[in-house]
């Protein structure tokens, strides 16, 4: 069964999914497995939008880590990228148990590291 997309208004209606090609960018992208990423209290910005660059490039072959950056400070904000960013993670691994939401750790400063 195909995971949803979650959408995320920018420019236009972004449609985010993380499915086996989307995970697989993340971990070229980062240079490191899936599993060893920490998403409650080592990301960094770059991480976080290189993660929403993998699960969007499906729709926009010409989409980048950098512009997905700029699309969220023109049209957007932080903390509702990050909301969307989670559900979407959630969708993926069918749970609702991921620790902390991203929109808790970035009103609460812990998660994303600058």
């Amino acid at each position: 069964m195909a995971k949803k997309f979650i959408p995320l208004v920018l420019d236009k209606t972004r449609n985010i999914r993380y499915g086996m090609v989307a995970l697989t960018r993340i971990e070229k992208k980062l240079g490191k497995p899936f599993s060893k990423i920490d998403f409650e209290n080592e990301m960094t910005y770059s991480e976080v939008a290189d993660i929403l660059w993998a699960g969007m490039v499906h729709e926009d072959s010409e989409l980048t880590s950098e512009k997905v950056a700029e699309l969220i400070d023109e049209y957007s904000d932080i903390p509702t990228a990050l909301a969307a960013m989670s559900e979407a993670m959630q969708e993926a691994f069918g749970t609702k148990n991921v620790q902390g939401t991203a929109e808790q750790n970035a009103e609460n400063g812990t998660g994303i590291q600058p």
